[in-house]
């Protein structure tokens, strides 16, 4: 079971922060469940922020690549990291941030390669390709454990779709 979704930063009604910034936070007590929570929690807020009804077929690309980035990411908590405590979002400008707080101080790491068609093992392969950025940090004094967060905008692509830069 989970306690309500909770809005920060001095919010009104309609999420808004101080500095145009929006945070919303799902706590997690359990395991069961929560790929599915975060998900559905994630799509109402992109939802509430302007992110659907997507406007192209890229920006509905991008909204399945967040879902799927949150789905890794709670997955690798669930499955890694002793489980979820803390789902976090926070938006600004464009900017998505998501944030998995977990019980674990290790930090994520790559598996050995694996066969492409066997399941597991991909899921950080999965952020370097749709994240904008992605990385871990501890839970600071006091805190166990550690949060695993990502970066995606809304409007660029992901770090794949990129072309180098034609030579001078």
């Amino acid at each position: 079971m989970t306690g309500p979704a909770v809005r920060e930063g001095g919010m009104g009604e309609d999420g808004a922060g101080a500095g145009g910034s929006q945070i919303r936070r799902l706590p997690l007590r359990s395991a069961a469940g929560a790929v599915s929570r975060c998900r559905d929690f994630t799509a109402r807020a992109l939802a509430d922020w302007g992110w659907t009804p997507a406007e192209s077929p890229e920006d509905a690309e991008r909204v399945e690549d967040v879902l799927l980035l949150v789905s890794e990411v709670v997955t690798n908590a669930c499955l890694h990291g002793g489980g979820p405590e803390e789902f976090v979002l926070r938006h600004r400008d464009g900017l998505l941030r998501v944030e998995v707080a977990d019980r674990s101080a290790e930090p994520p790491r790559r598996m050995a390669p694996r066969s492409p068609s066997l399941p597991g093992g991909h899921g950080l392969l999965v952020l370097d390709r749709l994240a904008s950025d992605w990385g871990s940090v501890g839970r600071g004094p006091g805190g166990t454990g550690k949060v695993v967060w990502l970066e995606v905008s809304r409007r660029s692509r992901p770090p794949w779709h990129r072309r180098p830069a034609a030579p001078s």
